[in-house]
């Protein structure tokens, strides 16, 4: 049997971040995922991507509804590797740093937090503030790993495609997932060396 890696899908902008990753797993499958995907989402999905939430949807080997919280990811007893949320309110971010489950979404996320498993909180907000980084701090404490999608530049990315795939790859490496998805840092190059 496959691991299996929970998706979870806000609705903070750049839903492009987990259609990303989605698609990076099923080309890769290495893991099965499952799919939740919060009601805002399914409103940002529509207004950033011009594509359908059924379309998302469709990316993830099982797809979950929000407000079942009898689903089998509520539980500790169906295994995972772990929950990646991506993107990540600052709402859900508050829910989960302070244990506040009000849906599926962050009833797994309960679940990864106290279980000990993997829990990765790709936050999406500029600027921050105290109460977004108190929260972070929060849910840092509680075992969560945030990993705000920053954009490197030391593979001198070609394209946004590029940047999201560090992106997605900096979220795989958390969970163990081999991948090719963008150069690994090798040190500084040796261009000039010939000018010597």
């Amino acid at each position: 049997m496959r691991d299996r890696l929970v998706v979870g899908v806000t609705g903070a902008s750049a839903p492009q971040l987990a259609i990303h990753l989605l698609t990076s797993l099923r080309q890769l499958g290495a893991v099965e995922t499952h799919l939740v995907v919060s009601r805002a989402a399914h409103r940002t999905i529509e207004l950033e991507t011009g594509l359908r939430p059924a379309d998302v949807a469709a990316l993830a080997d099982v797809c979950h509804q929000r407000g079942d919280i009898a689903d089998s990811i509520a539980s500790g007893s169906f295994p995972t590797m772990g929950m990646v949320v991506v993107p990540c309110s600052m709402k859900t971010l508050a829910g989960i740093a302070h244990g506040y489950s009000d849906d599926l979404l962050t009833r797994a996320a309960d679940v990864c937090l106290k279980e000990r498993r993997r829990l990765v909180l790709v936050t999406r907000e500029t600027p921050l503030s105290l109460v977004h980084l108190r929260n972070m701090v929060a849910a840092t404490e509680a075992g969560a790993v945030v990993l705000p999608p920053m954009p490197a530049f030391y593979h001198r990315p070609g394209s946004v495609d590029d940047l999201l795939a560090h992106i997605t790859g900096k979220i795989l490496d958390q969970f163990g997932i081999d991948h090719d998805l963008f150069p690994r840092w090798q040190g500084p190059r040796q261009e000039l060396g010939a000018l010597r």
